[in-house]
């Protein structure tokens, strides 16, 4: 008998006998999940055999109670086999990847993936959108005007031959159902559930054919781990499994209770990674971009470090990679610029700026339209925010102190930005 016709035979007895209420109960009280039955809630779920509201209360379970790792390899195994996985053996170049946990102004993959392939490191980078108050690479990029996000595998491959990166978000090819449960944790409040983000990473990253990651692990008010020891686990369980499976996994932990740069949103953040790639760059910025650049370096075998990150964006050809990349996916690179007049925002005090809650930013942001309060929602390309004063500079009473790019302004947008703001 053929082994899918015999797969999809066992399959159908497994799923007319299935419970789902049973599982949703089994978890809520802490038990672990059988293999069999978390194959059979992949496969229901793709099916459309259990409503959105069912699988917000196992998810839910999830967050409280945890998983297992066994639990989180079976997760893993039935994402990845939910889609298709893209073979890369034939590119005979390091294959490495980098994914950020989420973060408020966190745009430095738009800079790594062209500045890694100049180093000739190949970046097959496949990310998400917006979650919760946190902005997504894939909207970012998106904003060019002209620019795919959804390339098919084969045309993905296509761009990583020909540029050496591409930055893509999921299509129903790749993982499916975690691009279906990645959509519903951002609106049930269960994002921040390390087993749930583990699986989540390594189901895309997995699906890449990588020889590695790097994992850029944001801590602080502006990210979804506010806590050390949440972040510590969540290295130690996406390094432990991942390895596992056969990749290496570097990881950092980056500061998110202040922003990261100077920009806020989608295309507004595409302008200063742009900015960067030119030598004009926020030494926060510039020094996460670095630091996550020299494990990728290492990762693929690349002993230079630092100073050849350093020489190519000095000589350009990180810029003319991004510029390869953006034109290779139908982006017009000559149309990047922002479309909306901005609102000033004055500080009511005189002093230092001691601090900028991301948090506080990172809800404006959303607010402003750059990110999504619900699942269907579409994000303004040309919303967000620009600091003209940040973290330790001077200010003093009526002094701008940063820009609103928004078509929802509000008295509570304004006064959220300006309290987020600590000036002393």
């Amino acid at each position: 008998m053929d082994v899918i016709i015999y797969y999809n035979l066992i399959m159908e007895v497994i799923l007319k006998d299935f419970n789902f209420v049973e599982i949703i109960r089994k978890k809520r009280e802490g038990e672990m999940l059988q293999e069999d039955e978390i194959r059979a809630f992949i496969q229901l779920y793709l099916k459309k055999g259990i409503p959105d509201y069912q699988v917000s209360a196992f998810l839910m379970a999830i967050y409280f109670q945890g998983l297992d790792e066994p639990e989180i390899i079976a997760l893993i195994n039935e994402m990845i086999k939910s889609g298709r996985t893209l073979d890369l053996s034939d590119i005979d170049k390091p294959k490495v990847d980098k994914h950020s946990t989420g973060g408020v102004g966190d745009k430095a993959s738009i800079i790594l993936a062209p500045l890694m392939a100049s180093c000739g490191v190949v970046v097959p980078m496949i990310t998400g959108r917006a979650l919760g108050f946190t902005g997504g690479t894939a909207d970012k990029m998106e904003s060019i005007p002209g620019y795919k996000v959804e390339l098919s595998l084969r045309d993905f491959k296509k761009v990583l031959k020909k540029v050496g990166c591409s930055i893509i978000t999921q299509t129903d090819e790749i993982a499916p159902v975690d691009k279906k449960l990645y959509a519903l944790r951002d609106v049930t409040g269960t994002v921040s559930s390390v087993p749930l983000i583990v699986s989540s990473i390594l189901s895309k990253k997995l699906s890449e054919d990588i020889d590695g990651l790097v994992l850029d692990i944001k801590v602080g008010r502006g990210a979804f781990l506010k806590r050390r020891n949440e972040a510590k686990m969540l290295a130690f369980l996406t390094r432990r499994i991942g390895q596992g499976m056969g990749k290496h996994i570097e990881f950092l932990f980056s500061n998110m209770d202040v922003p990261i740069g100077r920009a806020v949103g989608n295309l507004i953040e595409v302008v200063e990674a742009i900015d960067c790639m030119q030598g004009n760059c926020p030494n926060d910025l510039m020094d996460n971009v670095l630091s996550l650049g020299e494990r990728m370096l290492y990762i693929a075998g690349i002993k230079a470090g630092v100073p050849l990150l350093e020489e190519k964006i000095k000589s350009g050809e990180a810029l003319d990679k991004f510029k390869e990349m953006v034109k290779a996916q139908g982006g017009k690179f000559g149309k990047i610029k922002m479309a909306k007049e901005p609102i000033l925002i004055t500080s009511l005090y005189s002093g230092t700026i001691q601090g900028i809650n991301a948090y506080d930013i990172g809800l404006a942001a959303t607010i402003a339209g750059a990110g999504r309060l619900k699942k269907e929602a579409k994000v303004d390309p040309y919303a967000g925010i620009y600091f003209l004063k940040t973290v330790g500079e001077a200010v003093q009473e009526g002094e701008s102190i940063a820009r609103i790019y928004t078509g929802k302004a509000s008295d509570e947008l304004l006064d959220l930005v300006r309290k987020a703001f600590v000036i002393k």
